[in-house]
């Protein structure tokens, strides 16, 4: 919206705590955040794949048992709020080729969750898929580096979400 569509509406300045707090005396530049920032993923990562690895057999285990058909109500909820996680921290930490995956399997389970039908074979490949971007040879892997497996991917979502 802008004066010119609008004449009466009135354009104000906001000046946010975020912006006060920046430009206090003594605060940190935005270089010395980021570096800091930085260093503190680096300090993260020997970590990560302890936490993967127990992040993906809890899913794992869900998945199977929604496969079974013996997975509590829920469980597609439970399963996005984990691929989310999944696809938050490879994308904080530069695993391209685990964030993309599982940014591909939160597109079909957020369209399970508004109502489509549910493809537990979509879900299954997504999980297979994770299960092989977290090895050390392929956790490294940016999505264009392996062609045929992201435009399988997309492909799966494309069908499972129309």
């Amino acid at each position: 919206m802008s004066k010119r569509t609008h004449p009466e509406a009135r354009e104000f300045a906001l000046d946010t705590r975020f912006q006060k707090m920046v430009r206090r005396e003594g605060g940190v530049s935005r270089e010395a955040a980021v570096a800091r920032a930085a260093d503190e993923i680096e300090e993260v990562k020997p970590r990560y794949d302890e936490w993967l690895e127990g992040e993906l057999q809890q899913f794992a285990s869900l998945i199977r048992k929604a496969e079974r058909g013996e997975a509590e109500a829920g469980w597609v909820e439970t399963a996005n709020f984990q691929t989310r996680a999944l696809r938050d921290s490879a994308t904080m930490l530069g695993f391209e080729l685990l964030a993309f995956i599982a940014n591909s399997l939160c597109e079909i389970l957020d369209a399970v969750e508004t109502g489509s039908e549910c493809n537990m074979d979509s879900i299954v490949c997504h999980l297979d898929a994770l299960m092989l971007a977290r090895q050390r040879s392929y956790r490294h892997l940016k999505p264009d580096q392996v062609p045929d497996l992201t435009k399988g991917l997309r492909r799966v979502v494309k069908q499972v979400t129309i």
